[in-house]
């Protein structure tokens, strides 16, 4: 009987590890074109002190037939013509205290059009595909992309 609960009390605690590892946005991402299918860039999530993620590119994928992107040309301000390595793109996600694989109240900048849109994300529950959605005012008026995790 005594083994039993052991058992059941260690497959308890390892399910929930196993969970709360893959409710970390950290690590790198593929970001994936929504309208081609492509991959865009890769992009590295890190966790800051304050407990907020901020995510950066670190490598950017020519699409096939197109010119290939380099500077965020349509950017403005310091960001005008700045180049797409090493720049951020995901600023201020917080994980939902409600909701381990939710992240609200974050900015995510799109260096195609070189507008900032407020942000939220899922993880799915295996915690490699982030469902990413920038939008204006009312998260109904938006635009959803998914992320692939590289790591």
């Amino acid at each position: 009987m005594n083994t039993k609960i052991v058992v059941s009390t260690l497959l308890l605690l390892a399910s929930t590890f196993s969970y709360a590892q893959i409710s970390d946005l950290g690590g790198t991402w593929k970001a994936i074109d929504d309208k081609t299918g492509y991959a865009r860039a890769d992009v590295l999530i890190t966790k800051q002190s304050n407990g907020t993620y901020l995510g950066k590119i670190v490598k950017v994928h020519a699409i096939p037939n197109r010119e290939p992107i380099d500077h965020c040309e349509k950017c403005t301000g310091t960001l005008k013509n700045a180049p797409l390595i090493g720049l951020t793109i995901l600023t201020g996600f917080m994980q939902n205290p409600k909701k381990n694989n939710e992240f609200i109240e974050g900015h995510v900048l799109d260096p195609l059009s070189g507008h900032t849109y407020q942000g939220k994300g899922r993880l799915n529950t295996r915690g490699n595909v982030l469902t990413l959605r920038g939008f204006i005012g009312t998260s109904l008026l938006g635009r959803t992309v998914s992320w692939i995790r590289v790591e």
